[in-house]
């Protein structure tokens, strides 16, 4: 096998390939139609981060967005933090998802642990948001209410999502493996009027029967007037709660209508981690997410009538939202609810070749699972279908690229996103016509204009910077709930850079427009002046085959000596002795930085992660330095608690000399 480095183009479109691209078609929609000539994708994004309204305008009518009324003005004003996205439009979200859905065949393919493939069609699907749309009604949910759901990843939450957004009501969503307090974090802020919920969740062949959760959480959100239960579990009832099955059956004979709603009004709430205080609610816009969405589909996922499109994720997480707007493209979706590594490693490349999944989407973990497992998917199940896979959550590393390559597909594009809650979308991404490099994101996505800043708020290329939005996007957050003078939006996302979105992230572009992101730039290490993001170092360390999890922090403070101690979790029968501590430091000092290599290793059983699969580097920086972790960290947001409790016994030892 070459070995393969950062750059090395693993994959290029065929002629036929870059021909039957949306990204083309709509290039060439362009020259027809808006005399807009543009030679190829770099040009189409540098005409769609300078010309806003042209850009956006221009989708709306590609896409063909059903609304009630699209106005002339696109762009009412374009300064950030607070920019005015078609003022005179009124549409409905759920609308558009509805009316994209293909009327012949199969819409949702849904499986769980224990379940055969069931496939659900348009007149099914439009029959039951009809029928909980009419049951919502009755209980009095109207246009600005919050309906929340504590629900897996299964059709009754698609449904109950489309017909929230139908009424013109706000949906928020938990996945029923949050605690109490996680949820109620969460929807204690938004006072919801309704509560969905199951009745529990089976995860890696056990079933968790979540009755007392919901007792605790009904009795402690007093505004919740109606409980709608959906059994995933065989178990008792829950009290007080209408069954999903009586709903269905009372108002089998309803009309779906749809609400006509401004551009900026609510459609749902997501959350911030929370690791530190209570989690953000970041409201997002019908007319933002339903543009965003429409465009991540089409163009940058390149999704068409007959794809099948599957993200492995949860309720709890963008990407679920994410994955519903891949309805927008006139593709179907799979659900999954489950572990992936249940009833073995390829649980998921089982359910692939089964529903015919078009489009993989999957995280660098999952694929590093599967590589240090010694899978070969394409070897044992029919994965010929597939034509695109996306990877997010973290950076993809080269390896991983390699491994995909050898064992998923040679001819598949590999795209590598990276995006967040704060704007439900990836704003880097794929690009059907563009090359695949090892270790890169092929770049910018349509719309967004990245970049990459230094300390000075200077655009750089070829070195690692702030990564900042410099033009608005309409998926922006409208505003945080109970934010009313915005102080803690604008704190949140322009603080450092008034009028310009700051993400948090290290990001590095090359001159051929494609990009790496380094980890957050609030957990990046600083030595001797030499900033670096902690994802390099932990792909070094991680190929080790011994390495089964790291983390690592930068003790370094202000009046203090620096020290940057690195965190192991080693295979079964593994110890931590001297030797493979040099081991660990001398692959860094040669792949990495000699400055980089850690002053330190400790062996830890787990890493501390939050709900949304992210390292708690900065909540366990600050508590080795010393802070009070019950103040500075939300335990209740992280998806292992336990995994913190040796961070905090380290912390007097480990904490830098004064």
């Amino acid at each position: 096998m070459t070995a393969i480095t950062e750059g090395t183009i693993l994959w290029s479109p065929s002629p036929e390939t870059v021909q039957q691209a949306n990204i083309t078609r709509y290039i060439q929609w362009l020259a027809s139609e808006r005399n807009v000539h543009l030679a190829d994708y770099d040009e189409l994004w540098q005409w769609s981060v300078t010309d806003l309204s042209g850009f956006w305008g221009s989708l709306w009518d590609y896409l063909e967005i059903v609304a009630q009324a699209k106005g002339d003005v696109v762009l009412a004003d374009a300064t950030m933090p607070r920019p005015a996205w078609f003022p005179d439009a009124r549409l409905n979200y759920a609308e558009n998802i509805v009316a994209k859905m293909p009327a012949d065949g199969s819409v949702l393919f849904f499986k769980d642990e224990n379940t055969p493939l069931q496939e659900i069609t348009k007149a099914e699907i439009v029959s039951q948001i009809a029928a909980l749309r009419a049951a919502l009604l009755e209980m009095g949910v109207q246009k600005g209410d919050r309906v929340v759901a504590y629900l897996p990843n299964r059709p009754e939450a698609v449904i109950a999502v489309l017909a929230v957004a139908s009424i013109g009501a706000v949906w928020s969503s938990c996945a029923p493996d949050f605690g109490v307090r996680s949820v109620l974090d969460r929807f204690s802020q938004i006072e919801p009027k309704v509560l969905i919920t199951a009745n529990g969740y089976q995860y890696n062949g056990r079933t968790y029967n979540r009755a007392d959760v919901v007792d605790e959480l009904v009795a402690k959100l007093p505004t919740v007037k109606h409980i709608i239960e959906v059994p995933v579990i065989d178990a008792d009832p829950l009290p007080r709660a209408t069954a999903w099955s009586n709903v269905m059956e009372t108002y089998t004979n309803a009309d779906l209508t749809f609400e006509q709603v401004p551009f900026a009004h609510p459609l749902w709430i997501l959350y911030s981690s929370g690791t530190t205080g209570l989690p953000k609610p970041i409201v997002h816009g019908h007319g933002g997410n339903l543009l965003e969405h429409a465009k991540a589909g089409v163009f940058h996922n390149d999704l068409r009538a007959g794809d099948r499109f599957m993200w492995f994720t949860s309720t709890g997480w963008m990407m679920w939202n994410y994955m519903l707007g891949a309805l927008l493209s006139g593709s179907s979706v799979v659900l999954y609810d489950g572990s992936p590594g249940y009833p073995s490693l390829d649980a998921l490349w089982v359910l692939a070749e089964e529903a015919q999944v078009t489009y993989f989407g999957t995280s660098p973990a999952f694929v590093s699972a599967c590589a240090k497992a010694e899978l070969y998917p394409n070897q044992t199940h029919d994965l010929s279908r597939i034509r695109g896979v996306g990877s997010t959550g973290a950076p993809l590393t080269v390896s991983d690229f390699q491994w995909i390559y050898d064992n998923v597909g040679k001819d598949l594009a590999l795209e590598s996103l990276s995006g967040g809650t704060d704007l439900c979308t990836a704003f880097v991404g794929g690009a059907r016509t563009k090359p695949v490099r090892a270790g890169e994101i092929q770049g910018a996505s349509l719309g967004a204009k990245v970049e990459a800043y230094d300390a000075e708020g200077n655009p750089v290329i070829g070195e690692v910077g702030e990564l900042v939005i410099t033009a608005p996007m309409p998926s922006m957050p409208i505003y945080f709930w109970n934010d009313a003078d915005h102080a803690r939006y604008d704190a949140s996302y322009f603080e450092m850079y008034p009028g310009v979105w700051r993400h948090g992230d290290w990001i590095k572009f090359n001159e051929h427009g494609g990009c790496v992101i380094y980890g957050r730039s609030d957990s990046t290490i600083n030595r001797k002046g030499v900033r670096m993001g902690t994802s390099e170092i932990y792909e070094c360390v991680l190929a080790l085959d011994v390495v089964l999890d790291v983390l690592v922090v930068d003790l370094e403070m202000l009046g203090r000596d620096p020290f940057m101690p690195m965190f192991v979790v080693l295979r079964e029968g593994v110890g931590l002795d001297d030797d493979l501590k040099a081991i660990i430091k001398r692959k860094l000092r040669k792949e990495v930085s000699p400055r980089h290599a850690p002053d330190d290793i400790f062996a830890v059983d787990e890493i501390p992660y939050t709900l949304s699969g992210k390292r708690l580097e900065i909540p366990v920086r600050r508590v080795l330095l010393g802070q009070d972790p019950e103040k500075i960290v939300n335990r209740g947001a992280i998806r292992n608690p336990a995994a913190l409790q040796p961070f905090i016994e380290m912390a007097e030892r480990l904490a830098p000399s004064t």
